[in-house]
């Protein structure tokens, strides 16, 4: 079922919520990851791994972070701790690795003792290597059987990529925590498939959540044709042969927007609102938030709340648009905060708690 985004959605009144500094001086801050301790991790698109402590932004970035290839949407990504941290310390860091002749997107693991990483291996790299510095993806997500997701996007000028299973670019891949293939991925056996690929026909994905079990991805479309998809493993998300968005300088991309044996999009926002982080609301602070998800938006400037009924995407909300900057992750803390981050050079950690709430 495709919802269009043709409704107005209504701004949250400014009373519904109060917007906490935590950090500030962040440069482009890009993910961030909760640890069992209270401590929070931030990446900083540069190459930068930051350690919020006792509530404040420790001054050195944690020593031993691999070298990045940082231009552009290019540079360090996603951190995600190891579902056994508490007893590993072990990180996953995602990025972009190479040159701008020749890059790829990487995953590595490493341990951290709180202070730097130590045994930085790598586990994951794509296939084949691109040029540029566009659409990498770099979101990853944990699944139930402690299998672990990498987003990816079409590397921009690439974007014959998606429709071909040899290759990594725009493509949801799939892999075992060491790295090694899950023998259960759909194209496993098959001749002239990379058998890492879980879903492809992607354009560049930037979120991933799950809820109820469900995957869910948002992707953005080019002038229009940002979507929401539900993820199903094997299946064809149709980019560029279908889209409902065109091209930057108002061409049309296809004149497709449906074909059999390749899925609609849940919803698709035109014009862009350019989605980045990606959250699902389920904790108690904000009970009126309960059951939606939340995307942090580039372009718009807002995060936008997005009630699911029965698993599709409903009535929105705009919050945030009266600070006017870019949204780059949001997450939602063990407190049931909402936390997001700006993407701007002098970036800020931003939490959201109830506007009646004691200051925290």
């Amino acid at each position: 079922m495709l919802a269009l985004a043709i409704l107005f959605p209504a701004p949250a009144m400014a009373q519904d919520y109060r917007v906490e500094t935590v950090a500030t001086g962040l440069e482009k801050p890009w993910s961030i990851a909760f640890l069992p301790d209270g401590r929070m991790l931030v990446t900083e698109h540069p190459g930068r791994l930051r350690v919020i402590e006792n509530g404040r932004l420790v001054d050195e970035p944690v020593a031993g972070v691999p070298p990045v290839f940082n231009s552009g949407q290019a540079g360090l990504f996603e951190v995600l701790p190891a579902q056994d941290f508490a007893d590993s310390g072990v990180l996953y860091l995602s990025f972009a690795h190479g040159t701008d002749d020749a890059n790829h997107t990487r995953i590595v693991r490493a341990v951290f003792d709180g202070r730097s990483l130590s045994e930085v291996e790598p586990v994951f790299t794509t296939t084949p290597a691109k040029s540029g510095d566009a659409h990498a993806g770099g979101r990853m997500l944990w699944m139930p059987d402690g299998t672990l997701l990498l987003s990816l996007g079409d590397g921009f000028f690439f974007r014959e990529e998606p429709q071909k299973l040899d290759s990594h670019m725009g493509s949801i891949v799939r892999i075992n925590a060491d790295g090694s293939v899950p023998q259960d991925n759909p194209f496993v056996g098959r001749d002239g498939a990379l058998p890492e690929i879980y879903s492809y026909g992607h354009r560049h994905v930037q979120g991933l959540v799950l809820v109820d079990g469900q995957l869910y991805a948002h992707e953005h479309g080019p002038r229009g044709g940002d979507e929401i998809n539900l993820i199903r493993p094997g299946r064809n998300y149709g980019w560029p042969v279908i889209t409902y968005g065109r091209d930057y300088s108002r061409a049309l991309i296809s004149p497709f927007t449906e074909r059999e044996g390749m899925e609609q999009p849940l919803w698709q926002w035109t014009p862009s609102i350019a989605p980045a982080g990606l959250a699902f609301y389920d904790a108690g602070l904000f009970p009126q938030w309960r059951g939606s998800l939340l995307v942090a938006a580039l372009a718009e400037e807002s995060l936008r709340r997005v009630e699911l009924v029965d698993g599709v995407p409903g009535r929105q909300e705009v919050l945030l648009a009266e600070l006017g900057q870019r949204m780059r992750d949001v997450r939602v803390g063990p407190d049931g905060a909402v936390y997001l981050v700006t993407d701007e050079d002098a970036g800020r950690l931003l939490r959201l708690v109830p506007a009646g709430a004691g200051e925290g």
